[in-house]
């Protein structure tokens, strides 16, 4: 099925080339509202202790399976919010990089936060999202 996402790049922002500043879905699609993916295992464990790189990586599969759950995929998503708990810009970064491998090409539109705290014992990421499907 092709996505009903709407991409949409500027050409006068600053970084443009690096992702849509904006997305659309028409009014007639079911949007889906994710709850913030955590780097989880199945029994609730936090994965990837200290390393931001596994536990982004395990958000965006956590992620993709509520994501399939719910009759999306990750270029249904219309916008994502990462946090990541650090006020370094590197570790940022890092996260920022596996999320946007996910993506690839549907380089969906983004903020990414550094926090303080995140929910769960050793947590350093979540990832939300925003989707739309047309049934």
């Amino acid at each position: 099925m092709t996505s009903v996402v709407t991409l949409i790049r500027s050409t006068t922002l600053h970084g443009a080339a690096q992702y849509a500043y904006a997305a659309t879905a028409p009014a007639d699609a079911r949007i889906i509202f994710l709850a913030g993916s955590c780097p989880l295992d199945d029994d609730g464990t936090t994965v990837g202790e200290g390393d931001y790189t596994v536990q982004a990586a395990k958000c965006i599969e956590n992620m993709g399976t509520a994501l399939r759950e719910a009759g999306a995929t990750i270029q249904d998503v219309v916008s994502t919010r990462v946090l990541v708990a650090s006020t370094n810009r590197a570790d940022l970064v890092a996260a920022w990089e596996v999320v946007r491998r996910a993506f690839g090409e549907h380089d969906a539109p983004s903020t990414l936060l550094g926090v303080t705290v995140l929910g769960y014992q050793k947590q350093l990421v979540e990832v939300e999202a925003v989707a739309a499907v047309r049934d």
